[in-house]
């Protein structure tokens, strides 16, 4: 910085130095020529030094104002690094899975979901009681589920519905690859197509008549799997074993084997055309379904367990359980299982557009046994059987699906959206082995109480408002063969309703 002073004197003197030499005396005293050009070099010279100088100051600017520059860099705050993601971190979301939380990496998936459902019931016979018109929470179910290390899948899902407390899912299952999965627990059993039918996605609020002879949820162990992305789908398992219709806690002990032996059930489902670019065919799923069981039940002179169902009507109103318990003298004459349970279930399902087809045959063949005195017994081997079709359609042009139901645009108050309209109707059945009715007295089943078959129309529309709420509406008329001390049990025609959150 102390050449700055030096260079302002020497720019100053340049001018007068050349201003001297051009006043100067007259001839005789003047320079010469060569005076004049002298001088003239000189102030070249001195212009040359001062421009050198000029540029010595800039070089010795640059470098302290480097210098600066890197004295306050350095007493700068450092700037932290932006941190790395962590992949367990969790993020929440809410869709049609429910309330979600969901680690970065996507390995790790809690939902937590719900199912809060009111149904209304209203018969317009004169047989069913009045006390059966009512509402009841159906349905009350809240339910965890998720996924553990990318491959490790669980649900808890009990019932608090129609004032009892029931585990209605209780499994976890490691999918190994797509076509191999091992799932344990309680869960549905892999037979039904309707039963398998997640109950969002259920097209009437009950299900059909083929469900009274078709288990429900079981206990036990499966291994199965999808092959080439839906063509073909497989399970196999082994199981405590349900009674028609029902399920493993409504065992003498809750969801405990009341056998001494297991069922095996099984189900191989597929879609045939899925890989061709044949939309008309694409969704047609052809598959069948069984289980077996080899079990007897128990009639003391104290404790009944007979291993058999007791049935209900479309309304959910008793319609045949096999007979009880009625003699004495230490002789339990209850009809009981007794040997070889075996079920066949031909089912398949059709899709195109906003039509859908659905329709299942179950045939069931039941061995029996009922101690008359303590010398005597009536064995018999039952055949029942029971089949159904569905037809749905969406009026308002959403696609129909087995497992999807979502409306093209939502339904809001105040907000435009018509939500999702669907008409949905069928027919369904069930016929019971007439050997089971008899010899009258001694007979396996009451025909006086309990109809020989049952035939059942219904027809219903739903109304999906989004993908969380839908109301349904359903009439259906049941007619009878046998019940009635004469004649054929009156027909029960009943109009349910429900209202459905399910997220």
């Amino acid at each position: 910085m102390r050449i700055a002073p030096l260079l302002a004197m020497i720019w100053l003197a340049a001018p007068m130095i050349a201003l001297g030499a051009e006043q100067a005396p007259g001839s005789e005293n003047s320079a010469s020529t060569d005076s004049v050009q002298q001088l003239r070099e000189e102030l070249r010279r001195e212009q040359e030094h001062i421009r050198q100088l000029e540029e010595r100051l800039a070089t010795v600017e640059a470098a302290e104002s480097a210098a600066q520059s890197k004295q306050a860099a350095a007493m700068a705050v450092p700037t932290v690094a932006a941190p790395v993601p962590n992949p367990s971190a969790l993020q929440g979301s809410f869709g049609t899975d429910g309330y979600t939380l969901q680690s970065t990496d996507g390995a790790n998936v809690i939902h937590f979901r719900g199912n809060v459902s009111v149904d209304g019931r209203w018969f317009s016979d004169a047989y069913t009681p009045t006390t059966a018109d009512t509402w009841l929470i159906r349905r009350l179910r809240p339910t965890l589920e998720g996924t553990i290390a990318g491959y490790l899948d669980f649900r808890i899902m009990p019932d608090f519905a129609q004032g009892k407390t029931i585990l209605q899912d209780g499994w976890a299952d490691a999918r190994l690859t797509p076509w191999l999965a091992v799932q344990f627990g309680k869960f549905k059993a892999p037979v039904g197509l309707e039963r398998l039918q997640l109950e969002q996605y259920g097209r009437f609020i009950e299900t059909a008549l083929t469900a009274d002879l078709l288990p429900y949820r079981d206990l036990g162990v499966k291994v199965g799997g999808v092959i080439d992305q839906g063509l073909l789908t497989y399970d196999i398992g082994i199981f405590d074993g349900a009674p028609d219709g029902g399920s493993t806690d409504g065992d003498s002990v809750p969801d405990e084997n009341s056998t001494g032996k297991f069922t095996w059930d099984g189900r191989v489902f597929g879609s045939p055309f899925l890989p061709f670019d044949w939309p008309v065919l694409q969704g047609l799923g052809l598959g069948v379904a069984g289980t077996y069981a080899n079990a007897n039940g128990v009639a003391t002179s104290s404790t009944t367990n007979s291993l058999l169902a007791s049935y209900k009507t479309p309304g959910q109103q008793a319609m045949l359980s096999y007979r009880g318990d009625t003699a004495s003298g230490g002789v339990n004459n209850a009809t009981v299982a007794h040997g070889v349970a075996r079920r066949l279930v031909p089912q398949f399902y059709y899709y195109y557009g906003s039509l859908g087809l659905l329709g299942e045959y179950v045939d069931e063949r039941q061995q029996v046994e009922r101690h008359l005195t303590s010398i005597s017994s009536r064995f018999a081997t039952l055949h029942n059987s029971a089949w159904q079709l569905q037809g749905s359609w969406f009026v308002t042009g959403e696609y129909e699906t087995y497992a999807s139901a979502t409306p093209l645009s939502n339904f809001g108050f105040g907000q435009g959206g018509t939500g999702a309209w669907e008409l949905v109707a069928r027919y369904h059945e069930i016929s019971f082995d007439p050997a089971a009715f008899n010899d009258a007295g001694a007979s396996f089943a009451n025909l006086l109480t309990s109809p020989r078959t049952a035939r059942a129309v219904g027809a219903g529309v739903n109304w999906y408002l989004n993908s969380n709420f839908k109301t349904q509406l359903d009439y259906e008329v049941t007619r009878y063969v046998g019940g009635t001390i004469v004649g054929n049990r009156p027909a029960e025609r009943v109009l349910i309703s429900q209202f459905a959150l399910i997220f």
